[in-house]
Order: C-alpha cells, then sequence, then structure tokens
C-alpha cells in the first residue's frame, strides 16, 4: 500500500451496493447519538466516582471534627450523609447499573443491529465519505487509509 491510497476509504467504511444518500446519512445520525450516549454514560461514571469520592472525603471530614472535639457534628454528618442513598434506594452505582441496562446497552445494541442489517455492520459510513470529499488527493497527511 502507498502513501496516498487513492481507492478511497478502508472496506469497512464503504457503503454497500444500493445504499442511499439518505440511508448513509440516516445511519450517520444514529451513530452520533449513540456517540453522544457514550458520553453521557461517561459523565454518569464521573458523577458515580465523583460523588463515591465525595462521601469518602466526607467520612474522613467526620473523623477530623470528631478528634478535634466536635464529637456531635462528627456523629451528625455520619448519621445523615455518610453512606445516604442519592436517589430513593439508590447508590451511584445502582443508577450506572440500571442506566446500562436500561437503556445503554438496549441503545447500544439496536444500532448494531440496525447496522448490521441495512450496512453489512459497516461503522462510520458517513464520515468515512466525509473524509474522501474533504482529503487532498496526493498530500501525505491525507492519505485514504
Amino acid at each position: 500500500m502507498t502513501n496516498d491510497d487513492e481507492s478511497g476509504a478502508a472496506g469497512h467504511n464503504r457503503r454497500s451496493a444500493g445504499m442511499s444518500d439518505s440511508l448513509v446519512e440516516a445511519l450517520g445520525v444514529l451513530s452520533e447519538a449513540l456517540e453522544t450516549v457514550e458520553r453521557a454514560r461517561g459523565r454518569l461514571y464521573d458523577f458515580h466516582q465523583l460523588t463515591g469520592g465525595a462521601d469518602l472525603r466526607l467520612g474522613a471530614a467526620a473523623e477530623k471534627l470528631r478528634a478535634a472535639g466536635h464529637p456531635a457534628y462528627a456523629e451528625m454528618l455520619e448519621r445523615e450523609l455518610v453512606g445516604r442513598n442519592v436517589l430513593p434506594g439508590y447508590w451511584t452505582f445502582q443508577m450506572v447499573e440500571t442506566y446500562d441496562e436500561a437503556y445503554y446497552e438496549p441503545f447500544r445494541r439496536m444500532e448494531q443491529d440496525i447496522r448490521a442489517e441495512l450496512a453489512d455492520g459497516r461503522r462510520h459510513i458517513h464520515e468515512a465519505e466525509m473524509k474522501e470529499a474533504r482529503r487532498t488527493h496526493g498530500h501525505p497527511d491525507h492519505t485514504a487509509r
């Protein structure tokens, strides 16, 4: 393979014969929606880790209040906040698990199933075509692959 493969996008990103522009566009929007869900899921994990870290620091604060001679405040923090549910019945790990099971996994499976059925499982066809349209043929930093 040369530095500038003028054949365009790799086969796994090429549209199948008979795929319309509107289908490629629809699959591109579906892919974009999944990418947004991936980002939201990452934020949920951020929330999970930040909240868990805060709970650990809260416990440390209670210990330090106790050591500083303020056991009533330490006990109040431990009783009311340390280990508290963030939603009724839920710690953040349960929120992550519920999101994954109820929304993320079904979304991911449907996107994959639709691509398998309509695009032979190929991913990022729209983006690959955009790359092909925008690159400078013959330029070493604009190779197809």
